[in-house]
Parts: structure tokens; sequence; C-alpha cells
């Protein structure tokens, strides 16, 4: 094939290279071992170009996906030039200062090489269930500093040459609660890779390696025109939102998320300067974190499919001072890094809905809500369960909000009841729509849900990182918030509340912890809801009769 690519060649191999990308997404699927990456999904596949920019990418987590380019670049840039990359090599990383997301997260790259020259580099992310620190699942709630989140590694080569790295994995293993799902879980990733790896080369095989950097270099230029054009059809303005996250764990005042959008010709920029100051506990984001909200809420708005890649972000400028909040400054703890990333995109939708009313919905309910078990045995034995839990979308102008949807930043599954209750020493005891949570309107917020876990075990220690208990998903256009989540311990048949961070809280044998979620908000004035609909909410017991 000739290196001068045609329109239909070109879609041709930007359809393969996304084709490579999703089978790398299902082999980590079908060869992980923990329920956080099985069976929730939380873990991502990219491809990128031999610079490090991504070029396609699997239908995984948009909070993951548009920030691993630039951490790649970053890995490159500050810690591990290309030149030191050889053929077989796999390059990881978890540290958020290195180019990371939170500790939880390693990143996993791999060159591929055809014709004695580097043509391009696939990258794996997957949460792992386990990265050692003060709490299970690595999500002390009450962290004030990224040394007590757990083991950090720099970027290092795990696979050198083909030939595992014996030494980083055994330091590893030896730092993590459930070394199995580590080293399970890790094998997975580098499956993945020599999938996508084998995958490139034979794309390049075909059409030759010159071939294909070319249109990687013309893939990204396509997505760059169409993210142009598409901002080009917004009015050029001035929009601003704020919204606020209810606090950091740690102390109780709330904090600012706020964003300034100015849309100029076919250029954006998005000046977060008035977010508030980093915090001491574990909501901080890093630049990666925030910048990754930013492409969601940019992409989520677009009037037409653009493909996602790094030639999306080149139109859009973001202004985030260090040491605030969506650019924490090192070593603040960012476990908990998704809360803002989750409120960023609320105040970004909330500001280009006064630019593009018609496209954007009320808040959703904003927060990925994280709640860690670490079960004990009489023996001794321990196990780990990361649930990560969603709400109720928000209404649009036209339609009602989804109930029970994961939505936004993350792309994350549920955990099956009988999964769980066949690996641990946990029950669960009720598991459904929580009836009222949706915000009311001429059209409702989706619902939230309720999910309970009894102990089995002699004991249990449980940590949780959640949001939304204070300030609630608004609604647009006169609709009301969805309703605030809220979690109980239930002890001898009395109900405790707690709040929304609890860090390493004791549980006895018999113990329920319950979470409710928050609904989306809605949309439009709620006398203006027509009587049928107002009927079959109550007939299905979505709002109290």
């Amino acid at each position: 094939m000739s290196s001068h690519l045609d329109p239909v060649a070109l879609e041709i191999l930007r359809n393969a290279l996304t084709a490579a990308a999703a089978e790398m997404d299902v082999t980590v699927w079908r060869t992980s071992r923990s329920t956080i990456v099985r069976e929730l999904l939380d873990y991502s596949t990219a491809i990128f170009d031999a610079h490090g920019d991504n070029v396609a990418q699997s239908a995984r987590i948009p909070q993951h996906l548009n920030s691993m380019s630039t951490g790649l670049r970053t890995v490159l840039r500050d810690h591990l030039p290309l030149e030191r990359w050889e053929d077989g090599d796999v390059v990881i990383t978890n540290d958020p200062y290195c180019g990371g997301q939170h500790i939880p997260d390693i990143l996993a790259f791999r060159p591929v090489f055809a014709e004695g020259q580097r043509i391009a580099i696939v990258g794996t992310l997957c949460h792992h269930l386990d990265m050692g620190g003060m709490a299970a699942g690595s999500y002390a709630a009450t962290a004030t500093e990224i040394f007590q989140e757990g083991l950090r590694i720099p970027p290092l080569k795990l696979v050198k040459a083909g030939v595992i790295n014996d030494d980083l994995l055994a330091m590893m293993k030896q730092n993590v609660r459930r070394p199995d799902m580590l080293w399970g879980d890790l094998q997975a990733q580098l499956a993945s890779l020599a999938v996508g790896e084998a995958n490139i080369r034979k794309l390049a095989d075909r059409v030759g390696a010159t071939t294909l950097t070319e249109a990687c270099a013309r893939i990204l230029d396509g997505s760059e025109r169409a993210m142009r054009a598409m901002i080009g059809r917004i009015p050029d303005g001035i929009y601003d939102f704020e919204d606020f996250l209810d606090d950091d764990g740690i102390d109780a005042k709330p904090i600012r998320i706020h964003a300034v959008i100015e849309v100029r010709g076919e250029e954006m920029v998005i000046d977060l300067s008035g977010c508030g100051p980093q915090a001491v506990g574990p909501v901080n984001a890093t630049l990666a974190s925030s910048g990754s909200a930013v492409s969601y809420a940019v992409m989520a708005i677009a009037d037409q499919e653009i493909p996602p890649n790094a030639g999306c972000y080149r139109p859009v400028k973001v202004i985030a001072p260090e040491g605030s909040i969506v650019n924490a400054r090192h070593p603040a703890p960012v476990a908990n890094r998704i809360a803002t990333g989750h409120r960023l995109a609320t105040t970004l939708l909330g500001a280009l809905h006064k630019a593009v009313p018609g496209r954007v919905p009320a808040a959703y309910y904003g927060v990925s809500y994280v709640c860690s078990f670490q079960t004990i045995g009489a023996q001794g034995e321990r196990g780990v369960l990361v649930e990560i839990e969603v709400g109720g979308s928000g209404a649009h102008d036209d339609t009602d909000g989804l109930n029970g949807y994961t939505y936004g930043m993350h792309n994350n599954s549920n955990i099956p009841v009988e999964m769980i209750e066949s690996e641990l020493p946990i029950t669960l005891t009720g598991y459904g729509l929580l009836s009222g949570s949706g915000g009311a309107g001429r059209q409702r917020g989706g619902l939230g849900l309720f999910r309970e876990w009894r102990i089995d075990s002699a004991e249990a220690v449980f940590t949780a990182n959640l949001e939304r208990f204070k300030h609630r998903p608004y609604g647009l256009e006169g609709g009301e918030p969805g309703r605030a989540g809220a979690l109980w311990l239930i002890r001898g048949g009395e109900r405790q509340a707690l709040g929304s961070k609890v860090n390493n809280l004791r549980l006895l044998q018999g113990d329920t912890i319950r979470l409710e979620t928050s609904g989306g908000g809605g949309f439009g004035a709620a006398a203006e809801r027509l009587a049928v609909a107002r009927a079959l909410d109550q007939r299905l017991g979505y709002v109290a009769a």
C-alpha cells in the first residue's frame, strides 16, 4: 500500500487500531483475577504513536483514557526517555507524581518495533485490588500525605528485553494485602500488551512501518480538525460555573470547584484558577487527573462523533495553578482524586450548559462511591473487597435521568452479589433503586441505589471515600437537585449515621453497612411534569405515593 493514504485506507487503519485496543481490552477481562478488574471492569487499554500520543483506545474509562497519554509523556520526559526502551520491555508506574492517577492504578507500557524502528507503544491501566498503605484497597480516607497511601512505583522496567524483573515483582508482592491478586492482574496486563504488540506488528507487516506511522499522525490531525470545528460551532463567549466538594475527610469545610470557559473561534481556554487550594485530606487531583475531566466534559458536548485521541486535546488550553485542589503539589495525598474529577466534570458541564443548553443534562450523582472491606477470619486470614457504586444520572430537557447508571468519568460495572458471597465472608442483604432520590422536575432525575453488606467473618475493617452527602447534584432550568447520599452502620438492630469519609472502622460479625447513593438532578420546573408521568413514577415506586 502506498504511504500516500487515501481517506478510505486511512479510515480502515484507524478502525484497525481501535480494534487492536479493543482486543487488548478483552484480553484483560478474560485473564484478570480480582473482582475489581474482572467484574467491576476498572481498567483501560490504548495504543499510542511512537512519541507517546494516544491514537486509539478501547471503550473503557474516560478518567483513565484521557490521562494515559499525559502519563506516558511524563514518563518519557522526566524518567525514561525513549532511547532507553528496548524491544520486549514493559515499563510500569503507579506514582501520581510520575504520570500516574492514584496508587491503586498501575500503568504499563510496551514499545512496538518493526523494520528496525519503534512504530508505536501499547498501554494498559488497571486498578489493582490493593497496593498497601494504611487502609485496605489503598483508599485511606484520612491520609494527609501520599506516603501513607501505599507503595509508590517510579517508572521502572517490570520486564526487560522479555525477562521479568523478579526483584521488583518480589518487592511489590511483599507490600500488598493480596499478592496473588496483584500478580494475577499484572499478568493480565502483560498478556494484553503482548496481544496489542502482535496486532500492531501485523498491521506494520501489511502496510509498512512508514505508512502506519503516517496514518497515526493523520488520525491525530483529523480529530484535531473535528474538535476545532465542533468548538467553532459553540457561540463565542465566557461561561462560568461553580460546584463544591463536601469536605476532604479531615476538615469539614467545603472545597470550591470553579471554572471559567472562554470560547474563541475554534479554541477553548478553561481557567481553573478559582478552585480552592489543595486539601490536607486525600481528595486532591494532579493536573493529569484534572485534565482528564476537562477532556471528558468537552468531548461529552460534541454535536457529532469525534474519534477520541490526543488530537482532541490540542485546541483546549487548561489554566490550573500549582498547589490548587486540581493541580496538587507533592506530597499531597490523592487516593480519592476522582471526587475532584467528578466535581470538576459537573462544574464544566454546568458552564457549558450556558453555551449549548440543548446538549447538557442536569448533574449526575458525581462521585465514585468507593467502599473497601478487609475481612479477618478466626485464624487471621484476610480478604479484600473494593466496591465502586454509582447513582442516578441527570435529566435532559426532554428525557428523564437514568436509574443506577454508571455515568460521567467512569464506566464501571457492578460486582455480582454471587461473586462477592462466593469469595468473601460477606452477605449482600439489600440492593436496589432508592425511591425518591431523583431530583423532581419536568423531567425527573435518575434514581440512586442502596446496597447493604453484612459481615459474616469474626471481624472486618471498613473504609469509605464518598461525596455528595452535603452538596447535592444540581438541577437545571428550575429542576430540583437529587437527594444527597448517606451511609449507615447497622449494629444490633440500631442504625447509626456515618460521615462520607470513614477510615478503618472496626466491624463485628453481624454488622451491616448500608450505602445510599445520590440521584441525578431534575430538569425544568416540577409543576410542568405531565400527570401521566407522575402516575407512572408512583406506580413504579420511583417517588413516594
